[in-house]
């Protein structure tokens, strides 16, 4: 059904047109998280409904009560398959010290794409968009809808609102995603899962204000202290293992089925720990790393405040102390539950602690086999030369939940990212190599489902 010839001809013509829209999208500093950018946000919806209806596709802003969504498509009949295309266009802060150059000001480094969103996630989505143009051109029976959140980053608390518009947003037969990584490059992998989240901030406060410690130390309560001290009976900080009662107790271990496929990824241990900056890990052994951060539940710390934060030691006893945490969640967990067990077994360790809720996301299983996975795999032979493996993904899409429930439809993924492009990282980039793929693997799933028809 496809021209193989005539899709790469296609590609090679695209490539100008892909490196000029997608150095537009990365100088727009679509931060979602942070308040002051958001007329940055707006221009960003409106460039993608302007990328939309420049290629011939319909589109429009959704307003959400928060940042908008931007949908968009071509419908070809109504009797076609239908498939919603997710990406996401708001992007993370990039303030880190490690940037080598402005992280709004794109770079084409001979195919390096250079610039904060550059692969999380607006280079892959060009480049399923450059994909379904090659597909409608050919005249196949099937709808492509796109769906570009501008809340992902925080999230998408306001997704669900925007899905409530159906005729902007109509319900498709199936979902496709394009906002995760592989493990390895030239090795594709395919998540059917993905952990949920949970956040927390436990609070205490023993005083109004800091104290000399050479005159109270002693008699005085140290918030810091007794946090920390509540950290540690939450979890084992050289295995990992959380130790709040009942925490375990709904997790459902993966299958051998999943652990051949999750065997198949490529992944690396030297590779893993290269991409990330790691010196040492709990394990060296990829098996039982590849369970931690995809299949198994965490408790992590990411912060505690309080006291003096400056240069040396100020011999102070502090007034309050404020410890940061968050849980990732596998099935059949859920983030209501896991919260309930945070508080009942802090309260036991420490009354005085507050603990307030931050954020939650379900986890998500999805498709492991079946024809829609039939599908994904070829296409991405088809753009990659490789069948990918099946894989969960360790992090959150909050929108990927969200469309489960309201569409009840089958969800897949076709990610284009790589490790050493820099998710949330300085430096982040894309490159032409996992871009031209992807515009391939893309056409060659939409015409998979035109043949499937609808379902």
């Amino acid at each position: 059904m496809v021209n193989r010839r005539q899709l790469e001809t296609y590609v090679n013509s695209a490539r100008g047109r892909f490196e000029d829209l997608l150095g537009q999208m990365v100088e727009v500093p679509s931060i979602s998280m942070d308040p002051s950018r958001a007329g940055d946000l707006r221009k960003m919806a409106e460039l993608a409904v302007q990328y939309l209806t420049d290629l011939g596709a319909e589109a429009r802003i959704v307003e959400t009560g928060g940042y908008p969504i931007v949908c968009g498509g071509w419908t070809t009949g109504p009797g076609h398959p239908t498939v919603t295309v997710y990406n996401h266009m708001d992007v993370q802060p990039a303030q880190e010290p490690e940037w080598t150059q402005a992280p709004f000001a794109f770079a084409n480094d001979n195919g390096l794409y250079r610039g904060r969103g550059a692969t999380d996630d607006k280079g892959p989505a060009l480049a399923a968009l450059l994909g379904a143009r090659f597909a409608v051109d050919q005249g196949w029976p099937i709808n492509v809808r796109f769906l570009w959140e501008l809340e992902e980053e925080i999230g998408s608390p306001h997704f669900s609102q925007g899905l409530k518009d159906r005729t902007a947003i109509p319900r498709p037969d199936s979902v496709v995603v394009s906002d995760t990584i592989w493990i390895a490059k030239g090795r594709p992998a395919m998540p059917y899962g993905l952990r949920g989240l949970l956040g927390a901030r436990l609070m205490l406060r023993t005083g109004s204000k800091d104290a000399h410690s050479g005159l109270t130390g002693g008699a005085a309560r140290n918030p810091l202290a007794e946090l920390m001290e509540v950290a540690q009976s939450c979890v084992d900080a050289k295995t990992g293992k959380v130790k709040i009662p009942g925490f375990y107790d709904d997790v459902v271990e993966p299958t051998k089925a999943e652990i051949k496929s999750f065997l198949a990824s490529g992944f690396n241990v030297k590779r893993f720990k290269q991409a990330y900056g790691f010196q040492s890990l709990r394990t060296n052994d990829p098996s039982d790393i590849m369970r931690r951060i995809w299949a198994r539940p965490t408790f992590e710390i990411h912060g505690l405040t309080g006291g003096y934060q400056g240069p040396g030691v100020k011999t102070v006893v502090p007034g309050q102390g404020e410890l940061k945490v968050s849980m990732r969640l596998v099935p059949n967990q859920t983030p209501e539950k896991a919260f309930a067990l945070l508080k009942k077994h802090v309260a036991k360790v420490n009354p005085s602690v507050t603990v307030e809720r931050e954020g939650m996301l379900q986890p998500f299983k999805g498709w492991f086999d079946g024809p829609y996975v039939d599908a994904v795999k070829r296409a991405a032979q088809a753009g990659f030369g490789k069948q990918p493996a099946f894989i969960r993904e360790g992090g959150s899409i909050g929108a990927v939940v969200t469309m489960q429930k309201a569409w009840k439809v089958p969800i897949l993924f076709l990610g284009l990212s790589l490790p050493e492009h820099g998710y949330h990282a300085p430096n982040e980039y894309f490159d032409w190599g996992q871009a031209s793929g992807g515009m391939k693997a893309f056409a060659h799933y939409f015409a998979e489902l035109a043949k499937m028809g609808k379902t």
